[in-house]
């Protein structure tokens, strides 16, 4: 398992100066957390939304205070490690579902991943990915609902790709209950890593 660097911030993707269509995230934001990486890259990776981050860590605080997705110690470190570590290091995008914390670390109301959806449809546009991996139960559900699908049972969907109109979807188990859900679902890390190697798109190029 190899250590990861921190996102330049250069690579920040900022689809508008402000947002105000939520009054409660607005209220408990630090910083809109915008999606990060390469807008040509392979994978689109979509989380929940930022935690309220850490402001005693060194880079890695979380997305509430770098104004980044997916930089924060825990959840952050670990999703880019497992993805470098399947030789995508420098090859995804990403972003969240809702990019402004919620009041209390809540889960975002369905509502504000409606208001949000806009920008992440975009983002995926811009990127147009061979695969969009969505980390969670409120990440798959917001891509679904792109285009009015349900979701039943999320682990049930772990690692099922799913064709969709804006591409293959890729749902996996988000980064701070990897370790609960693996050996419930029959894993190890590493088996966990083969079997989404077999399925992403391309991994046989690498």
């Amino acid at each position: 398992m190899r250590d990861v660097e921190f996102p330049d911030s250069a690579a920040r993707n900022p689809l508008a100066q402000d947002c105000r269509r939520c009054s409660d995230l607005c209220a408990a934001r630090t910083r809109i957390s915008w999606g990060v990486g390469p807008l040509d890259a392979s994978l689109v990776v979509v989380g929940e939304a930022p935690a309220e981050g850490n402001p005693d860590a060194d880079d890695w605080q979380g997305g509430n205070l770098t104004g980044m997705a997916y930089t924060s110690r825990a959840s952050g470190r670990k999703i880019r490690t497992m993805l470098s570590d399947l030789g995508y290091g420098g090859d995804c995008y990403y972003t969240n579902a809702v990019k402004c914390h919620p009041p209390g670390n809540r889960d975002p109301t369905g509502e504000e991943r409606e208001n949000c959806r806009p920008y992440l449809l975009e983002e995926i546009e811009q990127v147009a990915p061979d695969a969009i991996l969505t980390t969670g139960k409120h990440a798959t559900t917001s891509v679904f609902a792109a285009e009015g699908r349900t979701l039943d049972r999320f682990l049930d969907a772990v690692l099922t790709p799913v064709d969709t109109e804006i591409g293959t979807v890729i749902p996996l188990l988000h980064p701070s209950y990897q370790e609960v859900w693996l050996s419930r679902l029959g894993y190890t890390r590493e088996s966990y890593l083969e079997a989404l190697a077999e399925t992403l798109p391309r991994a046989s190029d690498r």
